[in-house]
């Protein structure tokens, strides 16, 4: 088994600006794991600032940033696990999930967490096949 860091402009540089010990996005097997991704504001170096539906956009969007590193792509996706603090939200995020995974959707896991030491009330993980 092979395993490769990826490295991805921008969301690379702030994790470890932040300390954080991880990778964004581990190639291993033919696979793509990407970490669980906050909605980092990576212009600012904190987390984007709003409601649920902005934060969603906004970790879906390094999502996809995130795969397209990888040589991946939001339709190569086969597992989405969301981590949330109010299930309440789980309408709104539903609708903004469907525009990036409308048609043929990939498995996916939603989960009712706590909180994060982040201000930020979603994060996101995925696994992709290359």
């Amino acid at each position: 088994m092979t395993k490769q860091i990826v490295e991805v402009p921008g969301m690379s540089e702030w994790i470890r600006k932040g300390k954080v010990p991880l990778s964004p996005v581990v190639k291993a097997n033919g696979f793509v794991f990407v970490s669980g991704l906050p909605p980092m504001d990576l212009a600012t170096g904190g987390f984007v600032k709003g409601d649920i539906a902005a934060q969603t956009e906004r970790c879906l969007e390094h999502i996809k940033t995130a795969l397209d590193s990888a040589g991946s792509s939001l339709d190569k996706v086969v597992k989405v696990t969301v981590f949330i603090t109010n299930a309440a939200y789980f309408t709104t995020v539903n609708e903004i999930y469907a525009r990036y995974f409308g048609k043929d959707a990939p498995a996916r896991t939603f989960v009712n967490v706590g909180s994060w030491p982040g201000a930020f009330d979603i994060e996101i993980e995925c696994i992709a096949v290359v």
